[in-house]
């Protein structure tokens, strides 16, 4: 009788070993997926926000300009955390022109300059570059 209860007891533990294990191994691949997809958002984000501003400063509304490339900002640190958190340390380097563009832009829209339109465009296409690599 005791050999039967250890019997199923053994059978129970293996069984559940499996099935855990099965499940474990088809996580992984969801889990990548999911970074990717919120390294893209952020991505995405920022650029849009870089785009917004672009658009202020045309519209010559520098306030707004401002506030949406402290978006952008925020945006586009955080996808550079997640690329380091990836192990991309390469492609989160390759934001730090962006981010520094990004900062100048903000600066001359605080000067009320057209040119940081201009500037936001070049951060824009720094985020398109890192995009593209995804």
């Amino acid at each position: 009788m005791i050999r039967l209860v250890l019997g199923i007891a053994a059978a129970l533990l293996v069984a559940f070993g499996i099935g855990w294990g099965m499940a474990r191994s088809g996580r992984a691949p969801i889990a990548r997926a999911l970074d990717a997809a919120e390294l893209r958002e952020s991505l995405l984000e920022g650029r849009a926000a870089v785009l917004d501003a672009r658009l202020d400063i045309y519209s010559v509304n520098f306030g707004d300009a401002s506030r949406h490339l402290e978006a952008a900002r925020t945006a586009v640190r955080a996808a550079a955390a997640r690329l380091n958190d990836l192990g991309r340390t390469d492609d989160a380097k390759r934001l730090d022109p962006a981010l520094a563009r990004i900062d100048d832009a903000q600066r001359l829209a605080g000067k009320l300059s057209q040119e940081a339109n201009a500037v936001a465009a070049d951060a824009a296409r720094t985020i398109d570059e890192v995009l593209g690599r995804k």
